[in-house]
């Protein structure tokens, strides 16, 4: 696993955000040294190159970020130090950096913050991906328990035979439950304030499929 991570380096294009000093210099040479391809770029740019997969920033020791964090949601984020005072350290949470560098900058110690980097931004991304899928599969299920509802009272079913009609409308279309609940919501809304009928229950369409040749 450690050696995948060291691999997935090698190449990796890095952005390093510095002003052009023997500190920048030396960083550069060292992430050259682990493979890395490496821009400088000073002063910090507007917009983030499409290609980069890291970014290396200076916090100063005023707590100024040389990277705003919002501008790099996609990248690893690794941001360098050179002093330790409580205002330093906030702006380096509240960065969300996932890696520090220690200034004056040596040799030992590059190699393992960027492979704890990337490996953290990794696990953040899968997480959000996992939150992600969770938040929309609650949303689908309070989605057809509406639409369940909404059926049961327009067309009289019970909720069992309600839930029914959505599960095979999504059968015959071949798409998810909730899109088909979604559907039936959004019908609900066009119609749930019909002009005064003159009688007779108010219908709410429900997707239908592909009509079967007989």
């Amino acid at each position: 696993m450690g050696a995948d991570l060291v691999r997935d380096l090698r190449g990796a294009s890095i952005l390093l955000i510095h002003r052009q000093d023997q500190e920048a210099e030396e960083l550069v040479r060292q992430l050259r040294r682990i493979g890395c391809q490496v821009r400088l770029a000073w002063p910090p740019p507007a917009t983030l190159p499409s290609d980069v997969n890291v970014v290396l920033f200076e916090i100063h020791r005023e707590g100024t970020p040389y990277w705003p964090p919002e501008a790099a949601t996609d990248v690893t984020l690794i941001a360098i130090i050179d002093y330790e005072n409580p205002t330093a350290l906030q702006a380096l949470i509240d960065t969300n950096a996932c890696g520090v560098v220690i200034k004056p900058v040596r040799a030992f110690g590059i190699l393992a913050s960027l492979v704890l980097a990337r490996s953290l931004h990794g696990y953040q991304n899968r997480l959000q991906a996992k939150v992600a899928k969770l938040e929309e599969t609650l949303k689908s299920r309070r989605d057809i328990e509406r639409a369940t509802r909404i059926l049961m009272q327009v067309r009289g079913l019970s909720e069992e035979k309600a839930y029914q009609l959505v599960r095979q409308q999504a059968t015959v279309q071949r798409i998810a439950l909730g899109v088909v609940a979604r559907s039936i919501i959004t019908s609900y809304k066009v119609f749930e304030d019909p002009p005064p009928a003159s009688g007779g229950a108010q219908v709410i369409p429900v997707p239908r499929g592909p009509r079967r040749s007989a």
